[in-house]
């Protein structure tokens, strides 16, 4: 059985008086002895607040973007080596909401996917389709092109120990996730076709993101292939978010 994750995006929400509320709340409420890894990925600003509350609990932190460089005139981008300055373990790659409105390329997520893992920090990838490309039924091949720049720019090898997260952009802050069969079967997809490395497919976790919630999280989590959730909205609330990985302990 793979060990289930789930992973709050806080997205660019937050302040220093609201995030200690809810990271108070995180360390009361999630136990010591949980068995899901647990993640919490905010803004840069607030690292090393979220690092001062969770560093003695079992939650991990991370951050929601990284610079695809080691250092140099980069005015406003942030290295791996910064953020590993503030203990984050994991890194959200390749976010809808910034591949959109920065048009990033595959072959700039790709570039920051293998600057993560060359960091040891554990990336994050998200890949998905819009919902046009799902009414035309290609949405198969939309996810398998983002994932295929990565294979061509660095092997296949590079997914061991990553998670993928599938967040279909249609589903994202819409209050209408996929079903959980319509997840399972993404996921189906993506577990195959990196299955012919015996490492990776071991080692590798895909979660699904896309309005999860309290109400639907058991059910996509009890879907073979789903080993957790890459959660928005219901992260900023702590009972929410408690309630949700409770849910992946199946």
């Amino acid at each position: 059985m793979r060990r289930k994750i789930v992973v709050g995006n806080w997205k660019m929400n937050g302040s220093l008086a609201s995030n200690e509320r809810l990271l108070k709340a995180l360390v009361e409420k999630i136990p010591q002895a949980i068995s899901v890894d647990i993640v919490v990925c905010a803004p840069y600003p607030y690292l090393f607040q979220t690092q001062s509350y969770l560093k003695h609990s079992p939650i991990f932190w991370g951050a929601q973007n990284v610079a695809k460089f080691e250092s140099g005139a980069f005015t406003g981008e942030v290295s791996v080596s910064m953020l590993k300055e503030f203990g984050a373990s994991y890194v959200i790659i390749g976010h809808s909401e910034r591949s959109t409105a920065y048009c990033e390329s595959d072959e700039n997520i790709a570039t920051k996917f293998m600057m993560v893992k060359k960091a040891g920090m554990t990336p994050i990838l998200c890949v998905g389709e819009t919902l046009i490309e799902r009414e035309a039924g290609i949405m198969e091949k939309v996810v398998s092109k983002q994932l295929d720049t990565i294979i061509e720019m660095y092997g296949e090898e590079i997914f061991d120990e990553t998670v993928i997260a599938y967040e279909p952009i249609w589903a994202i802050g819409s209050d209408l996730a996929a079903s959980p069969e319509q997840a399972q079967a993404m996921h189906q997809f993506i577990r195959e076709k990196l299955s012919s490395n015996t490492k990776v497919i071991k080692s590798l976790k895909i979660i699904y993101g896309g309005s999860v919630n309290p109400q639907n999280a058991l059910q996509l989590f009890s879907m073979p292939d789903v080993d957790g959730g890459l959660v928005g909205r219901a992260s900023l609330n702590a009972s929410d978010f408690e309630s949700i990985c409770h849910s992946a302990e199946i």
